[in-house]
């Protein structure tokens, strides 16, 4: 089985290449930009380049995209082009070609302004039943890519997943006032409770998607580390996340105070990966309860994976206000 990885440059499409390499699976990077995980230099926009890297695949795993950071530089055409026309183009080939597994490498902003509740009320609690609004280009065209694969399947008999990833990034946060208040470590540590993913679960996901995807049809699933928290903690986590923390984990304050960190006071939503888990029969590894282990052992929590990708940055302009410009 030859899988096609599309974005192999970027931080996912690495990481898959790093681990199929080695398991010695048979794999071709496909990117914009050369580096030693891309066979082939081009664009998922033109057709006929996606045509010829479709020769010998028989499954592909789509993680090439325009992301929430190239708002403010990008077009609303460049994200159309990109992650809708891009996607069409993938879509098209794979069917052509007889593709026996496609993954497409979704988004949770798709959920978009369901994920912050109006004031005073409970944080959300977001499975896949949650209607999806977008509130910016990138969700949006997210779920118009979703959508697309979706008919292939309907019209074309084409098995797809679609993974509703959540942040894995290892940069700072595009969030001024988060990259003021807290150290890098310490907000990731934190997100770990409710809407941060290791890349190393990421791609076991992701191969895990390719191996089920002929037998499960079309689905979408939600893929971030399992998270603690139970419904009946919404309404506490919206008022006070820190006490919920250290009831469920007592020696968290400890550990925490050792390292100067900070939890945050409020969580506004819980992504559930329960579905992920029992259909696909992923079983993430780095949780919360991770975090705190790697503390108590003086050891880093991020899988050996996500320290050998590294930060690889989202533009190539530094800016003024940091490392990321301001969207309008």
């Amino acid at each position: 089985m030859t899988i096609l990885v599309t974005g192999s440059a970027g931080h996912l499409g690495e990481a898959l290449l790093r681990t199929l390499r080695g398991r010695g699976s048979p794999a071709r990077g496909l990117d914009l930009k050369p580096s030693p995980f891309t066979d082939a230099v081009g664009s998922i926009v033109d057709p006929a380049f996606v045509r010829r890297q479709m020769d010998g695949v028989t499954a592909v795993i789509h993680s090439a995209t325009l992301h929430k950071p190239h708002v403010a530089t990008h077009s609303k055409q460049d994200f159309v082009d990109t992650n809708v026309s891009g996607t069409l183009n993938l879509l098209e080939a794979a069917a052509a070609a007889g593709v026996k597994s496609f993954v497409f490498t979704s988004t949770t902003s798709a959920f978009g302004s369901q994920l912050r509740p109006e004031a005073g009320q409970a944080a959300v609690w977001v499975t896949e039943e949650l209607a999806s609004v977008p509130k910016n280009i990138y969700g949006t065209t997210k779920l118009m890519a979703e959508n697309l694969c979706e008919l292939f399947f309907r019209e074309r008999a084409l098995p797809i997943v679609v993974l509703r990833t959540s942040r894995f990034f290892p940069e700072d946060d595009d969030d001024s006032a988060m990259r003021s208040a807290y150290t890098l470590e310490n907000a990731q540590a934190n997100e770990l409770l409710y809407r941060r993913l290791d890349i190393a679960d990421a791609v076991s996901a992701h191969l895990l998607a390719v191996d089920r995807a002929p037998s499960i049809g079309f689905a979408r699933y939600i893929v971030s580390a399992t998270s603690p928290f139970e419904q009946r903690h919404l309404g506490a986590l919206a008022r006070d996340a820190a006490i919920v923390v250290r009831e469920l984990y007592p020696e968290c304050a400890q550990l925490y105070a050792a390292r100067g960190w900070r939890l945050f006071p409020a969580i506004d939503r819980v992504y559930v990966n329960a579905r992920a888990r029992r259909e696909l029969g992923w079983r993430p590894e780095f949780d919360f309860g991770h975090v705190l282990r790697s503390l108590r052992e003086g050891r880093d929590f991020r899988s050996t994976l996500a320290r050998e990708v590294g930060s690889k940055g989202y533009h190539d302009t530094l800016f003024d206000d940091g490392p990321y410009p301001v969207a309008p």
